[in-house]
């Protein structure tokens, strides 16, 4: 299939050890391959202030950050990188693939530290003019099978991984009610399929948007309870 380039901008969301990385990697992997011009980036981070803003708020070691510290860090973090990063490369015609965006916010703070949907998401509506994603990719992922994906071999949970899985749990219900407001936005996929099988069903999404073809809402397919 041909694809045309234009500016695209995807994201991928979901709790930790959903895979999201792994799924970025395969899809920027394969739209270079067909000479598409492609951004990977992650959040937080992007840019100089952003990687500094990620080591503060994930990295264990710098003392109590309370819930609204860490929202207004997260967003500032956003704010740089949908002014530097995000905008200019759309602008070019690039198809910008990140690793998270506001739906973390919103899932990490509005709901697993009680401050409210609502009032996190104002605050990165603010911090990004209104930039949203073309499509976001759910990887729905159990809590549990999230922790053992990470902490498989020697790995180490940052700040946010090691809470508790209730804590993982109320993230994991706030994503799959962000993608039931606004199914055509999102594609929801169960994180246990295999990484082949996921790829293929994002590039087939993917290359629809890239030839601008109108994309029916479907019943979301997450590892639903």
């Amino acid at each position: 299939m041909s694809i045309q380039s234009q500016g695209l901008f995807i994201a991928f969301e979901g709790g930790d050890g959903a895979g999201k990385s792994t799924q970025a990697a395969r899809l920027s992997q394969t739209l270079e391959s067909r000479g598409i011009s492609v951004l990977r980036t992650r959040e937080p981070g992007g840019t100089p202030i952003g990687e500094k803003l990620r080591s503060l708020v994930l990295d264990h070691g710098h003392g109590t950050i309370d819930a609204r510290t860490e929202a207004l860090m997260f967003a500032a973090a956003r704010a740089a990188h949908a002014t530097q990063v995000i905008r200019p490369a759309l602008a070019d015609g690039t198809v910008v693939i990140t690793d998270r965006y506001i739906d973390s916010s919103v899932a990490y703070q509005g709901a697993g530290r009680g401050l409210g949907a609502e009032g996190v998401l104002t605050l990165n509506e603010w911090a990004t003019e209104g930039l949203h994603p073309d499509l976001t990719v759910l990887l729905d992922v159990d809590p549990s099978h999230g922790r053992q994906r990470r902490t498989a071999g020697d790995a180490k949970e940052d700040r946010l991984e090691s809470e508790p899985d209730d804590f993982h749990s109320a993230i994991r219900h706030a994503f799959l009610a962000l993608a039931e407001a606004a199914p055509s936005s999102y594609l929801v996929l169960p994180a246990s399929s295999d990484i082949e099988t996921l790829a293929a069903q994002i590039l087939e999404r993917v290359e629809l948007l890239l030839l601008g073809e109108h994309v029916p809402a479907e019943p979301i397919a997450g590892d639903l309870p």
